[in-house]
């Protein structure tokens, strides 16, 4: 009894200690708090408000016209385009950082890894010239080669989708290679033992650690593919249907009088599909750092 007590009354100091440390953990980190209300919520409240506001009068009109004819076909041709550049890109980069991963050789790992860092935030007007100049319509691939004869085109789906894996599939292996370093080798080791093939270690043991961060890769590619907007702007303008080129073109006064709004209203329906994503992202992530750590 004497010694409970005594262990007690030893802990008691420590944990007053550490409730005075948490107030002042939370003062530590209000500046920064304030900088986020400031340059995050101030824009998405006035977002929420301009999205159900119409000629001075709270509406939902903006909304429901943000999700309807043209503006509708826009919001789903981004997510188509997010979709399929998030899969091709998950599928190539998750090979690519496999084969870096395995390799013997440091420099290349040091090459790839690095490339990787620069590519995945190599975007914008640049990106759109560089693939214009070598497979546009008078690009160096396209003319020396003849492709125009053989019906190929930069200025479509396709032709986005390939551009937007030029700096999605490095940003995957960004993802993949720490999780596949992650594999420990008395895993494989573990399962040759046991008589299990190469491809029933990874059916039962590798694709199932390594799906948290398969799929987290691929939620990230998504929502990178569908907030880019300069590129596309650059290169394929109206041609392909996109809600980034919709509200750049009501931003720019390309909208009917009294319609004002209507960008804010698809910047909202933007918003909530993103929040979407980082809702499925968040938890895989957490889910892939326990098994890998």
């Amino acid at each position: 009894m004497t010694g409970r007590s005594s262990s007690e009354r030893s802990d008691r100091p420590g944990r007053v200690r550490a409730a005075r440390a948490r107030p002042a953990g939370w003062l530590a980190a209000v500046p920064l708090l304030v900088f986020y209300g400031i340059v995050f919520g101030g824009p998405a409240i006035m977002i929420v408000a301009g999205a159900f506001t119409k000629e001075g009068r709270p509406s939902v009109d903006n909304m429901v016209e943000s999700l309807q004819g043209g503006y509708l076909t826009a919001l789903l041709g981004s997510v188509r385009l997010s979709a399929v550049v998030a899969v091709a890109g998950a599928v190539l980069g998750t090979f690519l950082a496999q084969a870096v991963v395995t390799s013997r050789s440091r420099l290349l790992r040091e090459s790839v890894l690095t490339a990787s860092g620069v590519l995945a935030n190599f975007g914008g007007v640049p990106l759109a010239f560089l693939w214009i100049a070598t497979l546009g319509n008078a690009g160096v691939v396209t003319t020396t080669f003849g492709l125009s004869d053989l019906g190929w085109s930069l200025y479509n789906f396709w032709g986005l989708a390939l551009v937007y894996l030029y700096f999605s599939v490095p940003l995957m292996v960004l993802v993949m290679a720490p999780a596949l370093d992650g594999l420990k080798p008395q895993w494989r080791e573990a399962a040759q033992n046991s008589g299990a093939s190469t491809w029933q270690f990874w059916r039962f043991v590798g694709i199932p650690v390594l799906a948290p961060s398969l799929l987290g890769g691929v939620v990230l590619l998504f929502g990178g593919a569908f907030a880019a907007y300069a590129t596309a702007a650059a290169m394929v303008g109206a041609t392909v249907p996109l809600v980034t080129l919709q509200i750049g073109d009501a931003l720019s006064g390309n909208v009917l009088i009294g319609h004002e709004n209507v960008a804010l209203a698809l910047s909202l329906d933007m918003i909530l599909v993103a929040g979407l994503v980082m809702a499925v992202y968040l938890p895989l992530q957490r889910r892939s750092a326990r098994w890998l750590r």
